[in-house]
């Protein structure tokens, strides 16, 4: 059981890590999943992109790409656009830090099952990340 953080081609070291494993155990929990291995990969927008062209065929930039290669318990890949979660922190007008907590745990739901393709689930969704960004704190 562990998670484990990356970084592939961008220069990021994130901040108090034993804090953020605490809290993601936490969530996964209260989602009432089992935990057998996440990576959070922190990379930059071309190496985001490039993931997003070839795996999913969309030619568009994106903050967080999540690869889920089991589900119960869970085991998959996270990776963060450090240049969207700036970029966003402007735009949405938070820290660079709720940011970037918005879309790991982002990343943790969508390995929990969660879905943000219709309008419905992705008020869900950002509902849930709201909830567990408080968790955090």
């Amino acid at each position: 059981m562990s998670i484990r953080f990356y970084t592939e081609d961008y220069p990021f070291r994130p901040n108090q890590k034993r804090k953020h494993y605490a809290w993601l155990k936490k969530v996964i929990a209260f989602e009432n999943k089992e935990l057998d291995k996440i990576n959070v990969i922190f990379c930059s927008d071309q190496y985001l992109l490039n993931l997003n062209t070839t795996f999913l065929n969309h030619d568009y930039l994106t903050d967080v790409i999540t690869f889920q290669y089991e589900s119960d318990p869970i085991l998959g890949d996270i990776y963060i656009s450090i240049d969207r979660v700036k970029e966003n922190a402007v735009i949405f007008k938070n820290s660079f830090l709720q940011e970037l907590r918005r879309v790991i745990v982002h990343g943790i739901l969508h390995l929990c099952g969660y879905q943000d393709k219709s309008k419905q689930q992705k008020e869900i969704m950002r509902s849930l990340e709201s909830k567990y960004i408080e968790l955090f704190n």
